[in-house]
């Protein structure tokens, strides 16, 4: 178990502040399925989008659709 990874008791507690208690046969899993989400994050914060528009200059155009189906 890495450093940075949550304990079962960590969730619980985060749980609780935000209102949302866990029964403790929870814990545990919600302990790894929060690591993993922070995970993917910490993974989507590594991307380099530097030459990717923002989303407010894509504009969505209908297709010209010649066939029938």
């Amino acid at each position: 178990m890495k450093s940075a990874d949550l304990t079962p008791h960590e969730a619980a507690r985060w749980a609780g502040r935000a209102g949302l208690p866990l029964p403790d046969d929870r814990h545990a899993d919600v302990a790894v399925t929060a690591d993993y989400i922070r995970a993917v994050v910490a993974t989507l914060r590594d991307l380099d989008f530097q030459d990717t528009p923002p989303a407010a200059v894509y504009r969505a155009v209908s297709e010209d659709r010649h066939g029938t189906v």
